[in-house]
């Protein structure tokens, strides 16, 4: 799952990993991003940081508290290295600053699915 609310970042994130040959569904703030991973069973989601209702880290910890929670990114314009601390403390799996290249989010992906 894709949870950001940026319409064109939306549709870049998810068609490119489509091409990669990833089922991929997206919703637009954190709130859906919660009640839709409370509900469903996802092996990825990546949550930007800045969404409405519920940010990406508050939405990444009740994600990670839930019952065999799926992996998470977090996709975040801010400074990965200044906010680290609170990304590893919402259960995020790992970070990615934006701008990003799409070949270093294939690579983020891949690492938190296990994929070599």
């Amino acid at each position: 799952m894709v949870a950001e609310d940026d319409p064109d970042l939306i549709d870049l994130v998810c068609d490119f990993l489509k091409s990669e040959g990833y089922e991929v569904v997206s919703v637009n703030n954190g709130k859906d991003a919660v009640n839709k991973a409370l509900n469903e069973k996802f092996d990825l989601i990546l949550l930007d940081v800045m969404m409405p209702y519920v940010d990406g880290y508050h939405a990444a910890y009740e994600i990670n508290n839930s019952d065999n929670p799926p992996r998470v990114i977090i996709m975040t314009s801010r400074d990965v290295q200044l906010e680290k601390g609170i990304g590893q403390f919402s259960g995020a799996a790992d970070m990615i600053q934006k701008p990003f290249e799409l070949s270093e989010l294939s690579k983020k992906v891949k690492e938190a699915l296990g994929i070599k």
